[in-house]
């Protein structure tokens, strides 16, 4: 299986990257990667690598790349040689099976639709993430490829969170809910409840409205949002861990008792936090183009990449392109 990544995108490419390959394909012996980005930066940080490694490695050198405060579509359509945009072109080729970046968000989602392109009957594309919450995992889309949205396009992505959390997340019959500011069934403005007649009146195992706070109480599988409100959500639940961990550590260093229990409860706080950390759980699925494409955080460094790469790996082995193609036919 070969993947092409984005090697310059994110906060760390390309060195965090090349680690990261590095560890992927020592992980897992079935992986070729293609590494597109600057062969004179790269070229050092896998020289090293042992042979069994390195000739499941490749580079293709490029000299541009699309930062993270560009205009997504402008640089897609004007950064020919740009890293994201040779990626995704390995994808439409055939000589990647998949492509992952830590880059722009927009230029991943506009590279998505216009270099890889929409499976037939898709309107719009959506990132959707695993979210780790009380006993499982709850899959939320859109994350932030479409801020505003028709409630046609929540159907759509209600279909499209059903076979990612069925065929790739492992969820026998997954729960469907709409993410609303209430539970009631008058709730929600009118591209919700839109989309909640149409939901209604398919055949997905569909629960009505949740709201922010019933995410971690994991009381829906996928939970379907616009990308304005889907990106808060994700955004407020990584600062809000973040915060929670230094909040602790700032309370603990102020008393002597909670210091001495902090050695027996460390373990435990590790588990707890590594749990939630994102750097874990990998990369974000851009579901309904006709191609794996997996958008890794930006401020990834190598084992968020690696999990990434998981993520691509495992969409690819599991036909997850097609799998939506038939379903949606």
């Amino acid at each position: 299986m070969i993947l092409a990544v984005d090697a310059m995108g994110g906060d760390h490419g390309p060195s965090e990257i090349c680690r990261a390959a590095l560890m992927a394909c020592e992980e897992y012996h079935d992986l070729e990667l293609a590494l597109v980005g600057s062969e004179p930066l790269m070229t050092p940080l896998l020289e090293k690598a042992a042979t069994s490694i390195s000739r499941r490695i490749s580079i293709v050198h490029t000299n541009e790349r699309v930062e993270m405060n560009e205009h997504p579509t402008l640089a897609i359509r004007k950064k020919k040689n740009s890293s994201i945009r040779i990626a995704m072109e390995m994808v439409r080729s055939g000589e990647a099976s998949g492509c992952v970046s830590a880059g722009n968000t927009g230029a991943v989602v506009a590279g998505g639709v216009l270099i890889v392109g929409r499976i037939t009957g898709i309107d719009r594309p959506a990132l959707g993430v695993a979210l780790p919450t009380l006993n499982k995992y709850t899959f939320l889309l859109d994350v932030g490829a479409n801020v505003r949205n028709k409630p046609f396009h929540l159907y759509q992505f209600a279909h499209m969170g059903n076979i990612y959390s069925k065929r790739i997340l492992g969820v026998a019959e997954p729960q469907i809910a709409l993410l609303s500011n209430g539970s009631e069934d008058i709730k929600g403005d009118d591209v919700v409840s839109g989309a909640k007649a149409l939901i209604a009146k398919s055949a997905l195992n569909f629960s009505g409205y949740v709201e922010g706070d019933d995410i971690p109480y994991s009381r829906a599988d996928v939970v379907v949002c616009d990308g304005f409100s889907g990106n808060v959500v994700l955004k407020f639940a990584e600062g809000l861990m973040t915060a929670s961990a230094s909040l602790l550590k700032e309370e603990i260093g102020q008393r002597i008792l909670p210091k001495v229990g902090m050695l027996f409860m460390l373990p435990m706080m590790k588990d707890l936090m590594a749990r939630f950390h994102y750097e874990k759980h990998g990369g974000t699925p851009l579901l309904g183009v006709n191609g794996a494409v997996i958008k890794a955080h930006g401020r990834s460094k190598a084992p968020a990449i690696v999990s990434a790469l998981r993520v691509a790996r495992s969409f690819v082995g599991q036909n997850g392109v097609e799998l939506i193609r038939e379903e949606l036919g």
